[in-house]
């Protein structure tokens, strides 16, 4: 069959192979086919050859881990034929660690977790695959065009959850978000808070393409000014950008008793100037916290299905602005301009 693949730690190793095996029954009881995957930054990372693991025993990687696919079989009853379906990404680690074994395999704490797509496990960008029905997520079948997009809502479904447990410290009643970055996590970030009835602010560089008027659907409002000259402090900050500045500026900006949860992954190799005593202040005496948020586990994808349920569907499909046949795999992978989430898509 046909498979995305890469030769993990090696750039530009990108190849559509069709003479990819069957995935093998020790996989998982659900037989899947594949609809569809999303391609984020992590993708692009893999293949630049900055990080990605083969399972064990094999030279290549199957790319693909913001899943969406048909059931072919389920003998364990779980789903039926035909149901939509999106594969957890992260599975537990062997040992298990103290999180992993009551199933927070994303607060792993040995690093021993696998990943498909990414790490030691084969990823969704392939005609088929399996899953073990605890990992398996059910979809509405209304979000056929747009079910790989419950990863990354997955993301920020436990962001959500983590700010409001954090919140729950004292009496909160949150009224402002900020959301800083307007890519995918950002906008659906912006969404689960509209979603809570929040006033959201998206803010981002870009003056043009989709973005601006994706915010505004959302009935949110779009900035491009530093964050620096916002004139509001947000009780909630989601920083989606990764970019040094704006990380530092988001933690001097949040409101006394704010909360700013960090998303984006900065890249090494900058250093800008910062007063590390000024900012530690600034968080005690306002009480602030500042913590960061990757990955999910299954309370996390199930929350994230309900949310997409809820939204609607003409402005999820709005966030994708480019589907791609497999065929023509290269230019999913290739980034332009406005890209906000490109889809590489299976089957007719």
């Amino acid at each position: 069959m046909r498979a995305v693949t890469v030769n993990p730690g090696v750039a530009d190793s990108l190849r559509l192979v069709d003479d990819h095996p069957e995935p093998p029954p020790e996989e998982g009881a659900i037989l899947v086919e594949a609809l569809a995957v999303g391609i984020c930054g992590t993708d692009h990372e893999i293949i630049a050859g900055e990080y990605g693991e083969a399972p064990p025993g094999a030279d290549r990687l199957v790319l693909g881990h913001e899943s969406l696919g048909r059931v072919l079989e389920d003998p364990s009853g779980t789903l039926q034929p035909g149901d939509l379906v999106a594969g957890v990404v992260r599975h537990p680690d062997p040992v298990p660690c103290p999180n992993c074994a009551v199933g927070e395999w994303d607060m792993c704490r040995n690093g021993r977790f696998t990943e498909h797509g990414i790490k030691a496990l084969p990823g969704f960008a392939r005609d088929r695959w399996r899953l073990q029905p605890r990992f398996a997520v059910g979809l509405d079948r209304a979000l056929a065009s747009v079910g790989m997009l419950l990863e990354p809502t997955s993301v920020v479904a436990k962001a959500w959850e983590h700010i409001e447990r954090i919140g729950a410290r004292a009496e909160w009643q949150p009224q402002t978000v900020l959301v800083t970055g307007a890519g995918p996590i950002g906008l659906l970030a912006a969404l689960l808070a509209t979603q809570r009835g929040l006033a959201v602010h998206v803010l981002d560089r870009n003056t043009t393409g989709p973005k601006p008027g994706l915010v505004r659907a959302l009935g949110a409002t779009y900035h491009t000014v530093p964050v620096s000259e916002l004139d509001f402090e947000p009780d909630v900050v989601l920083e989606c950008t990764g970019a040094p500045v704006v990380v530092l500026d988001v933690m001097y900006k949040a409101a006394p008793t704010g909360i700013v949860c960090l998303t984006g992954v900065s890249s090494g190799g900058r250093t800008i100037d910062l007063d590390a005593g000024a900012l530690n202040r600034a968080l005690v005496l306002e009480n602030n916290v500042v913590f960061g948020s990757v990955n999910a586990n299954r309370r996390h994808w199930d929350l994230a299905a309900a949310a997409l349920a809820r939204a609607d569907r003409s402005w999820l499909d709005a966030l994708i602005t480019r589907r791609v046949p497999v065929e023509a795999y290269a230019e999913a992978y290739t980034s332009e301009p406005d890209d906000i989430k490109v889809v590489l898509e299976f089957g007719s």
